[in-house]
C-alpha cells in the first residue's frame, strides 16, 4: 500500500484514490435576504467598517489585498485601486474599479482617516487605544467582519464572501471566463470556474437552448397537426 494512497482491483492496476476521500464545494454567498440582513446591520458601523466590505466587494479583493491597501495605491479621479504584486497570490499587479457609491463612502472615510494620521501610508487605520494609528491587521479586520456577521444572524458571512460573491455576479451578467479569472487575479482558470458553476450561468444557458429546440419542434409539430386533412391523407399514402 503506497503511502496514503489506495489502489483498488488486480495486480498493474494504475488506478489509485485517497485513502481520504476528498469533496469540492462551491463557495458560499449569502441569498438576497441575508444580504439586506448584513447591510441593515453595518449601516451602524463606523465609516471604515461600512467602506471596506462594498471596495471588498466591488474590486472583488481577498482579505490580505484589502488590509494591505496604502493611500497612494488609489486613484479616485478614475475610480480604481492598484492592488500590489507583493500582496497577491500570483504575485501580478492588477488596476480594478469601484463604484461610485463606494467612492463616496471612500471620500467620508479619508476625511475621518485624516483625524487618525495625516502620514501616508497603509490606508486603512486602528481606531483602538491601544494600537490607535496602527495599520488595521488581518485578525482585527476578521474579528470585526465576525461580530457582524453574528449580530446579522448570517454566521457564513465571512472576509472572503464578498469576493466570492462579486465573481459570481460577474458571472451571471455573462463576463467570459478569462475576463473574470483577471479581475479576480488567479493563475488559472480553473480556480474561476467554481464561479461560473455557483452562478448557473452555463446551466441556464444549456437549458434555454435545449428549450428553444424543444420549442421549435412542438411548434413544427403542432403545425404539421394542422394540415388540412386531404392533404394529411396524401401523405400518409
Amino acid at each position: 500500500m503506497g503511502r496514503g494512497r489506495y489502489t483498488p482491483g488486480r495486480r498493474g492496476s494504475t488506478q489509485q484514490r485517497g485513502l481520504v476521500p476528498r469533496f469540492s464545494k462551491l463557495p458560499w454567498i449569502p441569498d438576497e435576504q441575508q444580504w439586506r440582513e448584513l447591510l441593515d446591520v453595518a449601516r451602524f458601523e463606523p465609516v471604515r467598517n461600512r467602506v471596506m466590505p462594498p471596495l471588498a466587494y466591488d474590486a472583488a479583493l481577498r482579505r490580505e489585498e484589502l488590509c494591505s491597501l496604502r493611500t497612494d495605491d488609489l486613484d479616485p479621479a478614475h475610480r480604481t485601486v492598484l492592488v500590489r504584486a507583493e500582496t497577491t497570490k500570483n504575485r501580478l499587479d492588477r488596476v480594478v474599479p469601484y463604484s461610485a457609491p463606494t467612492g463616496v463612502l471612500l471620500g467620508e472615510y479619508l476625511v475621518h482617516r485624516a483625524t487618525v494620521s495625516r502620514a501616508r501610508g497603509p490606508l486603512f487605520l486602528s481606531d483602538s487605544r491601544r494600537n490607535h494609528g496602527q495599520p488595521l491587521s488581518l485578525w482585527t479586520w476578521s474579528k470585526a467582519v465576525r461580530r457582524l456577521a453574528l449580530t446579522a444572524g448570517v454566521e457564513r458571512f465571512s472576509t472572503h464572501t464578498t469576493r466570492h460573491l462579486c465573481l459570481t455576479d460577474l458571472a451571471r451578467m455573462g463576463w467570459e471566463l478569462h475576463a473574470i479569472a483577471s479581475f479576480a487575479g488567479h493563475r488559472h482558470t480553473e480556480t474561476t470556474l467554481q464561479y461560473i458553476h455557483l452562478s448557473g450561468r452555463d446551466l441556464a444557458e444549456k437549458l434555454k437552448n435545449g428549450m428553444e429546440h424543444i420549442h421549435s419542434w412542438r411548434v413544427q409539430m403542432l403545425a404539421g397537426a394542422d394540415v388540412p386533412p386531404a392533404t394529411a391523407g396524401g401523405a400518409s399514402r
